[in-house]
């Protein structure tokens, strides 16, 4: 079986900060790393090649430095990594993202494509189902289980309030939410042998798409600023018969005008 993973390199939100003048991202000095839920995708694409054989691709939309996380998703275990990197994919929102991802998978040989849920620099969850829908083929998101029965995936998928079971054939796109497995670690062996490995790279010009749809231009949204929380106030403890706490709470809502 055939299966291609989509993944993204972002920048570790538990480092990232925002330039309070422009509401922009602080890109400079922040690690970056595998989305997490991208990883998941990974690890379930590399448990059904051990169990049903065949081979594993990553894919990533990104500039040069993407290949770092290509190759820690090799050092994993992936088979092939390819790095789709161009001056025309710079500003794409979602929809040109997917649209591009999606003309470099119709020259790949698939039966899966799995996606991670969303990515944490963006918290959309629309990348993968836009590709499904680019491509033409079915889709199943927020997977938790995957297994293959009889030539056909037999999925579970989780909602707020429990979960449903699908049977779909392929080709087929899953998006993985972090239930669905624990991700393995590097392998060491593998870690001497990718810097030896080749990361193809794939310009505009080398996949089956329309540059108009590409990049800002091509991209419906824009995003206009960004801003953090504002902090929350320092808290009050009060040391009362729950009664008492509960008329003194009541009173400090209302002078709020809370209540």
């Amino acid at each position: 079986m055939n299966i291609v993973v989509c993944l993204k390199q972002v920048p570790d939100t538990n480092e990232v900060k925002i330039d309070p003048k422009t509401g922009t991202l602080i890109r400079e000095g922040v690690p970056s790393i595998i989305n997490p839920d991208d990883k998941n995708a990974l690890e379930e694409a590399l448990v059904i090649r051990e169990k049903e054989g065949g081979k594993v691709t990553v894919i990533s939309m990104g500039p040069p430095q993407a290949e770092v996380a290509l190759r820690e998703a090799l050092a994993m275990g992936a088979d092939e990594a390819i790095l789709i990197s161009d001056r025309a994919f710079a500003g794409a929102d979602t929809c040109a993202t997917a649209y591009a991802l999606s003309g470099a998978l119709k020259e790949l040989d698939y039966d899966v494509i799995f996606a991670g849920r969303q990515a944490i620099d963006g918290d959309t969850a629309q990348v993968g189902p836009e590709i499904a829908e680019f491509l033409q083929i079915p889709q199943v998101t927020y997977v938790e289980e995957v297994n293959v029965e009889g030539g056909k995936l037999k999925v579970k998928k989780a909602w707020e309030d429990g979960y449903e079971t699908v049977t779909v054939g392929t080709p087929v796109l899953l998006t993985a939410i972090k239930e669905l497995n624990k991700p393995r670690y590097m392998h060491m062996k593998n870690i001497f042998k990718i810097f030896k490995q080749d990361v193809k790279v794939w310009h505009a010009d080398d996949i089956d798409v329309d540059k108009s749809l590409l990049g800002l231009s091509g991209s419906p949204t824009r995003v206009r600023r960004s801003a953090t929380k504002e902090a929350k106030g320092q808290g009050e403890i009060v040391n009362k018969p729950y009664k008492e706490a509960v008329t003194y709470a009541l009173s400090k809502l209302k002078e709020k005008h809370l209540i």
